[in-house]
């Protein structure tokens, strides 16, 4: 090859196959046997050939990148990102999959009506293959400004009726049975919970899930507050459900950090967890892990489910259609201290 980088005819030779085949490998065009894809790919690596990725572009109408887009239509987007364990566990769902794929990640962050526009355009023009959409608000417009751009979407958390798309959920409803179930069983009878913010995609459903199974009990009025998801607005609800029933035995939190805080309100007043008030959290984060006492959670298996998310996308930009996919994922009780 002398001084020369090497070519698909040099690959070709090396396989023992024609230029076309090693073309069609290259491109990840499907129909070619897999012993002849090995042989392509160990050729590949045996003469060290590198695909020029914008001459690949041209051929498959692919840039070989998919956009991980975090949205929120709220104020306190920026404080969550950073302090939620939740887009950490995403992006460790997302990133084994793509890179099996030799597929590039772009980080994209909209927070704003101009950064939806400006997002919707930079995709349109060819920024990326699709979007992986994680949106912090139910009524989030971004995914339907994708839907109807005509670019491929999957969401972590079901669409709005009407926005046609990809998507991968847990079945909350289930999850905040589990706690109530368990807190019941355990012999407590004044229960409260702390909700998400009334804007989160999951949260009503986590809420009617709690509040739906007590019914079923018997118990018609639960004492509910709102937290941010974050700490501090769980330890600031704690202390409004003490403020108005002392006799709160145990607690119902949407998230781990929420959990978390309320157990810290009731150790500042000498509460004993789980022997006054039992906790449940929700998530199964490194935050239930490390609270004092470690937290009785819902498991919510995000690596899993961002995997999974990924997988959709990808399966549809292979098949090239316009064909959508969802998954909805059981939760599961994780019993450690606090309940």
């Amino acid at each position: 090859m002398g001084n020369r980088g090497p070519t698909l005819e040099d690959v070709a030779r090396e396989a023992g196959v024609s230029r076309a085949t090693v073309s069609r490998v290259v491109n990840g065009v499907r129909n070619v046997a897999p012993d002849i894809q090995r042989a392509v790919r160990e050729a590949i690596a045996r003469t060290g050939y590198a695909p020029n990725q914008a001459a690949r572009s041209l051929v498959t109408r692919r840039t070989g990148a998919v956009a991980l887009v975090l949205s929120a239509t709220g104020g306190s987007f920026t404080a969550r990102l950073f302090s939620d364990p939740f887009f950490g566990r995403v992006v460790d769902g997302v990133l084994p999959v793509l890179r099996a794929r030799a597929v590039q990640p772009v980080l994209l962050v909209a927070e704003s009506e101009p950064a939806r526009a400006q997002l919707v355009e930079y995709l349109r023009r060819g920024g990326a293959d699709g979007a992986l959409v994680v949106p912090l608000d139910e009524d989030d417009p971004l995914p339907g400004m994708l839907v109807a751009a005509g670019l491929p979407t999957v969401l972590f958390g079901s669409p709005r009726v009407g926005v046609d798309c990809g998507w991968v959920d847990l079945d909350n409803a289930a999850g905040a049975r589990l706690a109530a179930d368990h807190l019941w069983a355990a012999g407590r009878r004044h229960l409260a919970t702390i909700a998400a913010p009334a804007t989160a995609p999951a949260a009503r459903r986590r809420l009617d899930g709690f509040t739906a199974a007590l019914a079923g009990r018997g118990v018609a009025d639960v004492p509910v507050e709102h937290g941010l998801f974050t700490e501090e607005s769980g330890r600031a609800a704690m202390a409004r459900l003490w403020r108005r029933d002392p006799g709160i035995d145990g607690v119902f939190a949407a998230n781990d950090l929420m959990a978390r805080g309320a157990c810290r309100f009731l150790a500042e007043r000498g509460v004993a967890v789980p022997d006054r008030v039992a906790v449940i959290g929700f998530d199964d984060s490194v935050a239930a892990r490390s609270a004092a006492p470690p937290l009785t959670t819902v498991r919510q298996p995000v690596e899993e489910m961002a995997s999974a998310m990924t997988r959709l996308l990808l399966a549809r930009l292979d098949a090239g259609t316009p064909e959508t996919g969802s998954r909805v994922f059981e939760p599961v009780l994780v019993v450690r201290e606090s309940a």
